[in-house]
């Protein structure tokens, strides 16, 4: 009796020792080849298999809802983004995480938050990415660390054919800083949980925050009418920008121009109560709720999510860490080192289903208050906010 169970234990060690993990990405090239190097490590490590399948980034969080509860699904998705874990979660097709993370201490707080859920972890972050303040240091030599310093940079700037700052203002996730800055929130957060009925895009700090847009352009001379975020990357790759809002998606061109660029915090602005804090975009690994091979998934999720792995996807790809020794080692890239700190000090974007009824009448108000001086900001903002209200189920 005791020869067949220890023959039956082995047996059953086999085939835990056998598992093959099925994970879709939407990653190419580089950081795929990335993927595929950390899977051939992996297997050599546990003798478990993966099975890596691309999946359009577009296509992975519908197909995903209708085949994991069919067991059709994969077991981990690399990545997702952390805005579509609430749809996920709803659903139930993917697994909270915290029982298998022991430590979290090396993974930036903003990055573990977006990927948290009513409370629980539902995805271990990879990289994250935020606008910063990009400024050309032959026109900007030392980035400005308050409102003086920064008015006084751009106006002494705007000279000679020069802009002294640029952005989209009509740009509702680009702005979300200045409403931070104000008091103004989307969804209020009590300890975790987003209370998606009070919305506080029309209190006083989101009113006077658009306010400031207005003076951006109207009061400041700063932004002209119609700057999209394309035209403002024209400006400073042509070297006639001072300064501009974006995120990691323009370093690429701004690199190419050869500009000498530095990467900072938008200063406080005027009479706000709270620093410039924008929204931050996370992507991270989920793991299926119906997957069985949930012990194998973890222990891969976790592997490449480790400070070594990181650095190495950031060598593929450019894409910012949210390991915060990994960042420590990369500490000599400007852009990681610029965006690692304002993804720290940032909000993350809203991750519930609810959010889907804020963008469009946000945008609309948005817009309006940059169009003319003297708008009703107030007023603007209520009205959306109603139309938010009424769209939320």
């Amino acid at each position: 009796m005791k020869k067949a169970l220890t023959l039956l234990s082995l047996a059953l060690l086999g085939q835990a020792g056998a598992a093959t993990l099925t994970v879709w990405t939407h990653f190419g090239d580089a950081e795929l080849a990335w993927l595929q190097a950390q899977a051939k490590s992996y297997e050599a490590k546990t003798k478990n298999k993966v099975n890596i399948v691309s999946v359009p980034f577009g296509d992975i969080t519908d197909k995903f809802i209708q085949s994991a509860p069919k067991g059709q699904g994969p077991d981990l998705i690399v990545t997702q983004a952390h805005d579509r874990i609430g749809q996920m979660a709803a659903a139930g097709v993917i697994e909270p995480m915290d029982k298998y993370v022991t430590s979290k201490t090396d993974l930036d707080r903003t990055a573990l938050s977006a990927m948290t859920y009513q409370g629980k972890l539902f995805g271990l972050p990879m990289f994250a990415e935020s606008v910063a303040l990009i400024y050309n240091k032959k026109l900007v030599p030392k980035a400005p660390t308050t409102w003086a310093q920064f008015l006084s940079a751009a106006q002494a700037a705007q000279k000679g054919g020069n802009l002294g700052f640029l952005m989209e203002l009509n740009n509702a996730y680009l702005t979300y800083g200045f409403t931070s800055a104000y008091g103004g929130y989307v969804f209020k957060n009590n300890g975790g949980t987003l209370n998606t009925k009070d919305i506080g895009l029309a209190n006083a700090g989101a009113a006077k925050a658009a306010g400031f847009l207005n003076d951006l352009r109207f009061k400041y001379n700063l932004v002209p009418e119609g700057v999209s975020g394309e035209a403002a990357r024209s400006a400073f790759v042509q070297g006639r920008a001072a300064m501009i809002l974006t995120g990691p998606w323009d370093m690429a061109d701004i690199k190419k121009a050869k500009i000498d660029y530095g990467i900072a915090a938008f200063p406080t602005p005027p009479g706000a109560s709270g620093k410039w804090s924008p929204f931050v975009g996370v992507q991270g690994t989920l793991m299926n709720a119906y997957s069985k091979n949930k012990a194998a998934s973890a222990t891969f999720a976790k592997q490449i999510t480790t400070s070594d792995a990181q650095v190495a996807f950031n060598k593929a790809g450019g894409r910012i860490p949210v390991s915060l020794s990994a960042r420590t080692k990369l500490k000599n890239d400007p852009v990681v080192a610029g965006f690692g700190k304002t993804i720290s000090q940032g909000t993350p974007m809203p991750n519930v289903p609810q959010m889907g009824a804020v963008w469009g009448p946000w945008t609309n108000a948005v817009t309006q208050v940059s169009q003319k001086a003297g708008v009703d900001y107030s007023g603007v903002l209520n009205k959306a906010v109603t139309e938010m209200k009424s769209n939320i189920k």
